[in-house]
């Protein structure tokens, strides 16, 4: 069954989508980018302010869906500069366990929405 997630703690979609789909056990979380959900302003910092800014956006959608990050088995960044690739490494990996980290994919391209830096999505598993 589909379920759609939503949580006043996540910045509210900027285009005809949801911040995440339950499906069956599988929270599928649409790319978050670095907005502040309490005064919906982006944040226009260092790409560690942008990226602290998106997992705890992340992190709100997996506690409105009842996850964390043990649950999350995939995910996505999509960098428009490679030379912050270390930067949102340390910042991204920080919400993760040691060796418990998901499988991953690093994208760089020409362009994001609103001209942010960064975006990220992740897929969860209740499996629990």
């Amino acid at each position: 069954m589909k379920k759609i997630i939503k949580t006043k703690n996540a910045p509210l979609p900027v285009g005809p989508y949801n911040q995440a789909v339950m499906y069956n056990n599988t929270l599928y979380i649409s790319g978050q980018v670095a907005i502040n959900p309490s005064n919906n302003k982006l944040i226009r910092g260092s790409i560690d302010d942008e990226t602290a800014q998106i997992m705890e956006n992340i992190k709100s959608i997996l506690n409105e869906a009842q996850l964390n990050f043990k649950n999350v088995v995939r995910s996505k960044i999509y960098l428009t500069d490679m030379k912050n690739f270390e930067s949102v490494n340390k910042v991204y990996g920080s919400y993760f366990e040691k060796n418990e980290e998901p499988a991953r994919t690093t994208i760089e391209v020409s362009g994001l929405p609103l001209g942010v830096s960064v975006e990220i999505d992740m897929i969860a598993v209740n499996y629990i």
